[in-house]
């Protein structure tokens, strides 16, 4: 099964060094779920400011762990400076949360 995350650029970062790899992992692990509540919660609140704190963030986590949901958090960014209703970011805000939970069982797998 395709992973839904690369290791490429943090291999690039790390040098190789297995140990820093695990602790970015757990890193991630600890900080971008509740990031995501909380950028869920904002939009869900129409806050947004605060949802654009945390999807600008999540981003460098998101490109070093090669996913590919950074149009959508792009998208995501770009609703918070604009004047469109919350619906228009629903698609990207479903499959944001859809990808980042399956990144998060991978890397619990991967990185235990």
């Amino acid at each position: 099964m395709d992973k839904h995350y690369s290791l490429d650029s943090l291999k690039e970062i790390a040098g190789g060094d297995e140990d820093f790899m695990a602790i970015v992992a757990q890193t991630f692990l600890e900080e971008i779920p509740p990031d995501l509540r909380a950028l869920n919660e904002a939009i869900e609140n129409d806050n947004k400011d605060l949802a654009y704190q945390f999807a600008h963030k999540m981003k460098p986590n998101i490109e070093m762990f090669g996913i590919s949901i950074l149009k959508d958090i792009t998208t995501i960014e770009s609703w918070t400076k604009g004047n469109k209703p919350r619906a228009s970011i629903t698609e990207n805000i479903e499959k944001l949360n859809a990808v980042l939970n399956q990144v998060f069982e991978e890397l619990k797998s991967d990185f235990s």
